[in-house]
């Protein structure tokens, strides 16, 4: 009869405790399409070196200012897609794709220049660059989102709360990573699954913040810290009584965000039906009765 291989670095079976390392993992919105921004910056510093003094006097310039913008870029994509994330967000501080399409074509202009293109025609490249830039990839999102009834107060906390917890979430596996053992890597997956669930119910009702603030800011950090210092130890020692206790530490803060979690819910199911019942009563005075 076939059975389950197992090995020292075999993970265990999947379980409530142990979620696949990459359950929880998200593709880098960034991808290929920007890094490949950075070729022709590559491309236009090469041939500036080897060129006449125009070229490089124009071409290098161009070439930083091109990487730049392909940097740029990439930072605004990942923000963009921190902010569609979520239900409430702010909108990025600096607009980063707008400012990457316009020194795109900056530096679009610089390279006709280098290369002996009048100054018309390379304004106009740089335009055609930027207007191509901004087509491909769009512009930064130019407004907070928030749920309807939800102020900018609360919206502001809320956006603070959930940076500070996704922050501790990313230290604590990053941490976790360096040990290289599938199992703890499954198992603080698995809390941090939990911990997003949380972090989902605030965003859907801000009104959930005050009961688990204290979970998404001292509990998490508390997490993030004994995570540093296990595997640090662990690392040096292979110590199983620490990593028993680590592991138990896991499944404490596991039952404890899912059981805050289901409370919170809950608390929303009792506002909604409370809410349907008065609109009902009021229904019902107005000589409509609803099914």
């Amino acid at each position: 009869m076939a059975q389950r291989y197992g090995g020292k670095y075999s993970p265990d079976p999947q379980s409530r405790d142990t979620v696949s390392p990459f359950e929880n993992r998200k593709v880098d919105p960034a991808g290929a399409r920007s890094n490949v921004m950075f070729v022709p910056a590559g491309l236009l510093a090469f041939f500036s070196v080897k060129g006449g003094a125009t070229a490089l006097a124009f071409g290098l310039p161009a070439a930083a200012i091109l990487g730049l913008g392909a940097w740029l870029l990439r930072d605004g994509l990942r923000a963009e897609a921190a902010y569609n994330a979520r239900a409430i967000a702010k909108r990025p501080a600096l607009p980063r794709k707008i400012l990457a399409g316009v020194l795109t074509g900056v530096g679009i202009a610089g390279a006709a220049l280098s290369h002996g293109s009048p100054s018309v025609a390379a304004a106009i490249f740089g335009i055609a660059g930027t207007a191509l830039h901004l087509a491909a990839f769009g512009i930064d999102p130019l407004k907070d989102k928030r749920t309807e009834g939800v102020d900018d107060f609360q919206a502001s906390r809320v956006s603070r709360v959930v940076d500070e917890a996704e922050i501790y979430l990313a230290d604590m596996r990053n941490s976790i990573e360096t040990l290289g053992d599938r199992r703890l890597d499954g198992r603080v997956a698995a809390f941090q699954l939990e911990a997003q669930r949380m972090i989902d119910t605030v965003q859907s009702d801000p009104r959930d913040l005050t009961g688990a603030r204290k979970y998404l800011g001292v509990y998490l950090m508390g997490a993030r810290d004994a995570s540093l210092k296990f595997a640090e130890h662990y690392g040096k020692t292979h110590d199983e009584n620490s990593r028993a206790e680590y592991e138990a530490l896991l499944s404490d803060l596991q039952t404890n965000f899912s059981a805050m979690t289901g409370k919170l819910r809950e608390n929303n199911r009792l506002d909604m039906d409370i809410e349907i019942k008065v609109l009902r009563d009021r229904l019902q005075r107005e000589g409509v009765r609803p099914d």
